[in-house]
């Protein structure tokens, strides 16, 4: 008699376009976001890092403790860690003096020792293996780093690199577009093309972010921080209630 693999779901949804389409509006969110609370509502970045950073907890173990997929909270918790990882990046680089290439280069490392602890610990850093509350955490670890590696790298791409706000954009599409063809033109693997994806939307985000709500003379559009980041909740809402996203799955 043959036994149909079983099938595990994950908390996490499907990787798909709008999973991408979602993902960077929300981090263009959360650069917009980050610096509504940080420089326009003058809490500077330690506060505004402590209040996300409380967010972001509870949207966590909201997130691992519930039964199944939730598209609105799996996306609060994203929203979340892309804001402090906007605040806490900008605290270290700007108010500690780390500067953003060393600022990249720790939370590279740290993003690295993550994915590899990780996969010491569960055999696998596949988001579609994310359906246990060690993983989880895991996963949302992993998650934080790699969005505070990513407002590093793109402040300092777009600022110190000369390259502006729209340079930068240019530059991660054209990266981000190289890893679209890896996929589908090579057996790169595609967990590597993922994490790789996943850590470049964020500068991509983070770029696009400061050059909606900065001065003109700086390169920006000087659009308003806090419509900038409602109209990007409401695309971001928008996406989900109109595209069905289901929850990845993995047959053992």
């Amino acid at each position: 008699m043959n036994v149909k693999p079983q099938e595990i779901t994950s908390k996490v949804p499907e990787v798909t376009l709008v999973f991408w389409i979602i993902k960077i509006l929300a981090t263009t969110l959360g650069e917009t976001g980050g610096d509504t609370v940080s420089m326009s509502m003058n809490l500077g970045y330690l506060v505004s890092t402590g209040i996300f950073a409380t967010i972001f907890m509870v949207a966590v173990l909201a997130q691992i403790s519930a039964k199944k997929f939730y598209p609105v909270l799996y996306w609060t918790t994203i929203i979340a860690s892309t804001t402090v990882g906007t605040t806490l990046a900008d605290f270290a680089d700007r108010s500690l003096g780390i500067g953003y290439p060393g600022g990249t280069a720790i939370l590279l490392t740290l993003l690295l020792g993550s994915l590899l602890l990780w996969y010491r610990t569960l055999g696998s850093i596949a988001v579609d293996t994310v359906s246990s509350p060690k993983s989880e955490l895991f996963y949302w670890i992993t998650i934080m780093f790699s969005q505070t590696l990513g407002t590093a790298l793109g402040d300092w791409t777009a600022d110190s690199a000369g390259l502006g706000y729209s340079g930068g954009v240019i530059l991660f599409c054209v990266m981000l577009g190289a890893i679209a063809v890896a996929y589908f033109r090579t057996s790169i693997s595609r967990t590597t093309l993922f994490w790789s994806a996943f850590v470049l939307t964020r500068p991509l985000g983070a770029v696009v972010g400061d050059l909606l709500d900065k001065p003109i003379t700086n390169g920006g559009l000087a659009l308003s921080r806090y419509s900038a980041s409602a109209a990007l909740v409401l695309l971001i809402l928008s996406c989900i209630l109109l595209f069905r996203q289901e929850p990845a799955k993995q047959e053992h």
